[in-house]
């Protein structure tokens, strides 16, 4: 299959050399030409990972957006949500007809990168699809290197317009076959476990992530009373989920540190024994806190607005943030408010989202 990937980070990179591995046809884009530099000249990554490290060649690696979705049946980006809307705009001259763009994950990107694509002008017909979290638990080694720790063994997927469902899954799961439906783009975006996991550790590792130069939060900064919370949090999300009636499973986080019945399986102890993530963490700057909480948990504390559900850890969360950030995150450009969804029914937002703008 030709396939896509869209970025320059850990996941985009993981995903090329991964997917060129299984014998996929696969475009790299990234738009700053110089740091691709290094994939372009040597056409190829290397990947490391528990089978030992080996280059893999990339079918294109280019900085022409245009030329990365040529011809692809899938679409792959795995970049933060902070990138989507101006990778949005930069796609929308390309797209044609039964494509398909999968967010892995997608912060409820599926919808508003298919409403910034209308925006643009474009009428192709694509499906949108996103997930809980990236394929790989990653980390970019080198200019061209990437090492992965951990593939993921379920990835719910939900669909926009919801539709579309089944073709969407069909392709998606011809790369990624960890991939299953989980319902609409809503109930993808409900699955996001950065939003839960992320805002926690880094509100609650705040004086250390400032104080040292390097701090792992999934290591030291993962103790008793952080996780408590997190599954506090976390319950607030199923409450959300069972609101709006989305059926089980719902991924409790709590399996990521107790089991292997999560999206990565059994990998707690290979994040923490990696020593990939124990890195610089900037509290106004990480993705962490631009991403998943920003917009993650802005998304998540809207929802519970929207059902009804009590959600005082993620309304907390978000205020705390809020004070070492200096502004308000509770109207945040995710939010169901923001994006014009709150004033519709539950029944009107649902056939929304099944049909499509």
């Amino acid at each position: 299959m030709k396939i896509a990937i869209l970025g320059g980070g850990h996941g985009a990179y993981a995903a090329a050399a991964d997917l060129s591995e299984a014998g996929h046809e696969v475009r790299l884009w990234r738009r700053d030409a110089a740091a691709l530099a290094a994939v372009v000249q040597a056409g190829s990554i290397t990947l490391k990972d528990a089978d030992g490290s080996r280059d893999v060649a990339i079918a294109l690696a280019t900085p022409d957006i245009g030329a990365a979705l040529r011809g692809a049946e899938l679409i792959v980006i795995p970049t933060p949500a902070i990138a989507q809307q101006d990778i949005a705009r930069a796609m929308a001259p390309h797209l044609v007809d039964g494509q398909v763009v999968f967010l892995p994950p997608g912060t409820f990107g599926s919808y508003v990168m298919a409403r910034q694509v209308a925006e643009a002008g474009s009428r192709a017909d694509v499906a949108w699809a996103e997930t809980g979290t990236l394929p790989y638990l990653a980390r970019k080694h080198g200019e061209r290197e990437v090492n992965v720790t951990i593939r993921a063994i379920r990835l719910p997927t939900g669909v926009y317009p919801a539709r579309k469902e089944a073709q969407a899954i069909e392709v998606i799961r011809r790369a990624y076959p960890a991939v299953h439906g989980c319902g609409d783009a809503l109930s993808g975006a409900l699955m996001n476990a950065g939003p839960v996991i992320h805002p926690p550790l880094m509100v609650m590792n705040a004086a250390p992530l400032q104080h040292f130069e390097r701090w792992d939060i999934h290591n030291e900064g993962t103790q008793r009373a952080v996780r408590d919370v997190t599954d506090r949090l976390d319950q607030e999300r199923i409450a959300v989920r069972e609101a709006l009636g989305q059926g089980a499973p719902h991924y409790p986080l709590a399996d990521h540190y107790n089991n292997d019945q999560w999206m990565y399986g059994d990998a707690h102890k290979q994040l923490v024994k990696s020593g990939d993530w124990r890195e610089n963490i900037d509290l106004h700057t990480h993705r962490y806190i631009t991403e998943d909480t920003e917009l993650g948990l802005a998304f998540l504390a809207s929802a519970a607005r929207f059902t009804g559900v009590d959600a005082p850890i993620a309304h907390g969360l978000l205020a705390i943030v809020g004070g070492f950030l200096g502004r308000d995150l509770r109207r945040g450009p995710r939010t169901l408010e923001t994006l014009g969804l709150s004033e519709l029914s539950a029944a009107q937002l649902k056939k929304r989202l099944h049909d499509g703008e």
